[in-house]
């Protein structure tokens, strides 16, 4: 089955949330406390949203 140009975009996402979130770990040695809560809060809300599209896809998207 081929990808279209809309999927191939999608995937692409995808890889540069993995390259962000490796950054993210690369950084967090070198972080204050009150940064890595906040950081920590902000991703709270993001990992929600990665849950309910995960949900989503599983679906079958209905």
């Amino acid at each position: 089955m081929a990808a279209t140009g809309e999927l191939i975009r999608l995937i692409n996402y995808v890889d540069d949330i993995n390259t962000t979130l490796r950054r993210i770990s690369a950084a967090i040695p070198m972080m204050e406390a009150d940064e890595r809560k906040r950081l920590a809060e902000n991703m709270r809300v993001a990992s929600n949203n990665f849950a309910a599209v995960m949900a989503h896809l599983e679906k079958g998207g209905q």
